[in-house]
């Protein structure tokens, strides 16, 4: 212990004075001797007296000095025990291992535990205070953590103390290096001002908007005369439901209402799954059509204006996903509920003119077109890339579509315009060609798809400032951002609906030659399955433009025809499909097939003509990626099952790409069937 602690500081250098002093008097003994050999003689002796009397009491007082400063010491350290003992806020010293070597009074009180249970490890103390929430010997020094106990929050500042530290603390002491410490842990009761932050964050204002899907349709299957109570029934299904939570609602307009609740009922509403969307549509007078409604909320928004505008970006969405639904914006993050339903598609082309008016604007105002679906290019994205070219070619623009990997459906369509003098030689464009052309001044159309990862190359979105987005897809979280014109219409068969119907109001004198009317076809046959889904009044009346525009049925089913090696590969899926719980799941073969992931989504259109089979879901392993095609009729929403997977789609026809192989991917999709049957999502 001598050996290790040494004096140090002002303490040291006022002991060694008196040494100091020696030294100052030999020099000037040394200095007396040429002056006075007798008087240097008489200062030695002095000196020599003196420095025997020093060094006596060095040794002597030496002693005495460090029994009081350890005596000072330990008076100073019970005066600090004393008062950490007595401090009203639970402390405590814990070793490495989280052993509760001391604490003060107020830590056993919170505890209810005894002194007796020092030496205890720190979950004795509080059971949710696990050993590996403390800093590891490696980690950040000082360390927060909260944790309940007796239904009180606590918060708990851990902060580190090394053996080092507390030395080097002391004016006098010195010590070694030391990699030893020890944990002080302050304990701070915050169960009060969690229950006001509680309160708080209840009691915000969650604003709503309603939107009625399909209005003018529904009250055109009523009588006159019962009109009006169609949409009094209606109001006060709406007042009801939001009354129960002791929410506001003001009618906007004949079919919008906005809502004002509070945000302590969102729990309750997500627990009933919204019922309003299915109460509303028990509403019968005689009417045809079943009432069906949107609603979008925003939540947590820093201001009421905020939440408004989440509101009425939610509201959007749901239209853009096909309504009857619910759509939460909470900052970011998105939540959707049901969309359980078709879509109701609109009679009416006003939003097709107006758009369509819109995107010649934008062409006119621009001199170059390029025009991208997405990856792995079908006949529909195809189709409505040659629908806005013959578009941008009307208006003497330079047009270029985007098109990387040429799959088997697309290739003999392609052929007809590369080998044809009438169109350019560069009209088709790779991803890394269009990166080198784009600019500012450019108009890009994206067509078939809304979602920025499965564009064939999204790094053009960020090369000019005028994006067009035509969809028929429900929008997801994940959208093409910034877009100044987006079109975007889940109750469309096809994009090569939208953009026939987008051509007819384009410009009074456009013309379609005939093959490019074949590719539009195609598009709307390749979707809709020969007609046989997804099909309405507006679906006919483009596929009747394109025929008069010179479209060939019998050219267009030739080009859809399939190699023997693919109709085997369809043959086999169909084979060795799997019912589970109504649905049919199988994989198909890509040993010897060009594009097996189209074949994959002719064998789930398929599946379905068979009896008892409620949906289908074909699985194809390609490019490292397991692809997966799910089709129904109209007992699933296979939209709602693969958007729970990370892709999206149509009700009736959906899909998803998951980075795994067959087997991973074929459990992925049995647990989520499985969990969404137990919530009733399906």
């Amino acid at each position: 212990m001598k050996k290790k602690i040494k004096l140090k500081g002002q303490l040291k250098t006022y002991i060694q004075w008196p040494l100091i002093l020696s030294i100052l008097l030999l020099v000037m003994n040394i200095s007396m001797y040429p002056v006075s050999v007798k008087a240097g003689l008489l200062m030695s002796a002095f000196l020599v007296i003196y420095v025997v009397v020093v060094t006596i009491l060095y040794v002597r007082n030496r002693s005495r000095i460090y029994t009081e400063l350890l005596s000072f010491a330990t008076q100073y350290d019970q005066i600090q025990r004393k008062l950490l003992r007595e401090l009203a806020i639970p402390y405590g010293l814990l070793d490495e291992d989280g052993k509760v070597l001391w604490a003060n009074t107020a830590f056993f009180e919170v505890s209810g535990k005894s002194k007796k249970s020092l030496h205890k490890p720190i979950t004795h103390f509080f059971p949710e205070f696990a050993k590996e929430m403390l800093p590891q010997e490696d980690s950040e020094e000082n360390k927060t953590i909260r944790f309940s106990y007796e239904e009180k929050d606590f918060r708990v500042n851990v902060q580190k103390v090394y053996m080092d530290h507390m030395i080097d603390a002391s004016a006098f002491l010195e010590d070694k290096e030391n990699d030893e410490y020890f944990l002080a842990v302050y304990l701070f009761e915050e169960t009060e001002i969690n229950k006001y932050i509680r309160m708080v964050q209840e009691e915000r204002l969650v604003a709503g908007l309603i939107y009625l899907d399909n209005y003018e349709e529904a009250l055109e299957t009523v009588e006159e005369v019962r009109r009006s109570l169609l949409v009094a029934l209606v109001d006060r299904k709406i007042n009801k439901y939001i009354g129960s939570f002791g929410g506001i609602v003001k009618k906007l307009e004949k079919d919008k209402y906005f809502i004002a609740i509070q945000e302590k009922d969102l729990p309750a509403m997500r627990e009933n799954k919204f019922e309003l969307l299915q109460d509303v549509k028990t509403v019968n007078i005689g009417n045809e059509m079943a009432v069906t409604l949107s609603i979008g909320l925003g939540v947590s928004a820093d201001t009421y204006a905020e939440n408004y505008e989440y509101a009425r970006i939610a509201i959007d969405m749901a239209l853009a996903r096909g309504g009857d639904q619910v759509v939460i914006k909470e900052g970011e993050h998105i939540t959707y509920f049901g969309g359980k339903t078709q879509q109701v598609e609109k009679a009416t082309r006003v939003k097709a003119r107006v758009k369509a008016h819109a995107l010649r604007e934008f062409i006119e105002s621009r001199d170059k077109v390029m025009v991208m679906g997405h990856k792995m290019t079908d006949m529909d994205s195809f189709g409505a890339s040659i629908g806005i070219y013959r578009a941008a070619k009307v208006l003497n623009k330079r047009a270029y579509i985007v098109l990387n990997d040429v799959t088997s459906s697309v290739r003999p369509m392609k052929e007809c315009f590369t080998d044809n003098p009438a169109y350019e030689t560069d009209m088709f464009l790779t991803g890394e060609q269009a990166l080198e052309m784009i600019d500012r001044n450019t108009v890009l159309v994206v067509v078939d798809t809304n979602r920025p990862n499965y564009t064939e190359c999204s790094g053009l979105l960020n090369r000019t400032p005028t994006i067009v987005v035509l969809d028929h897809h429900r929008q997801t979280n994940e959208q093409i951002e910034n877009a100044v014109l987006s079109y975007i219409e889940p109750y469309a068969s096809s994009a090569c609906e939208m953009v026939a119907e987008i051509l007819q109001y384009f410009d009074e004198g456009l013309k379609i030659k005939a093959v490019e009317a074949d590719c539009l076809y195609a598009g709307i046959i390749l979707d809709t399955d020969n007609f046989m889904g997804k099909t309405g009044v507006r679906t006919f009346e483009a596929a009747a433009f394109l025929r008069r525009c010179g479209a060939d049925v019998t050219r267009v089913r030739k080009m859809f025809r399939n190699g023997m090696a693919e109709y085997k590969a369809r043959a086999e899926a169909v084979r060795h499909a799997e019912v589970y719980h109504g649905f049919a799941i199988s994989v198909c073969p890509n040993e010897n097939i060009e594009s097996p992931t189209i074949v994959g989504a002719q064998a789930a259109n398929e599946l379905l003509n068979i009896i008892g089979i409620k949906a289908s879901i074909v699985l194809t392993y390609y490019q490292q990626k397991t692809y997966v095609s799910a089709r129904s009729i109209d007992e699933v929403n296979v939209q709602i099952l693969m958007e729970r997977m990370g892709g999206g789609g149509h009700m009736s026809m959906a899909g998803v790409q998951l980075n795994c192989g067959i087997e991973e991917s074929m459990e992925i999709i049995k647990h989520t069937i499985d969990k969404m049957l137990e919530e009733g999502e399906l």
